[in-house]
């Protein structure tokens, strides 16, 4: 998988909703809504809908959190 992504960034295309859910890990349904919501901004094309690689990475960073953000009890 990290190698088909990587495939995808050196190519820098756009990037179709199932494609970004494969690499978020997401179903499709959460990334069109992600994008009606301006969380993750797009490009339409006619009916289609794409992904600017710069954009999806954005949206990673800006959702990264920190990892005391999340303690673990034991």
């Amino acid at each position: 998988m990290h190698e088909q992504v990587s495939m995808i960034y050196k190519n820098e295309r756009l990037l179709k909703a199932s494609e970004v859910a494969k690499i978020l890990n997401i179903s499709r349904s959460l990334v069109y809504r992600l994008i009606h919501t301006g969380k993750i901004p797009s490009i339409r094309i006619n009916q289609a809908v794409r992904i600017h690689h710069d954009d999806l990475n954005r949206f990673i960073e800006g959702n990264r959190t920190e990892a005391d953000a999340y303690p673990i009890h034991s």
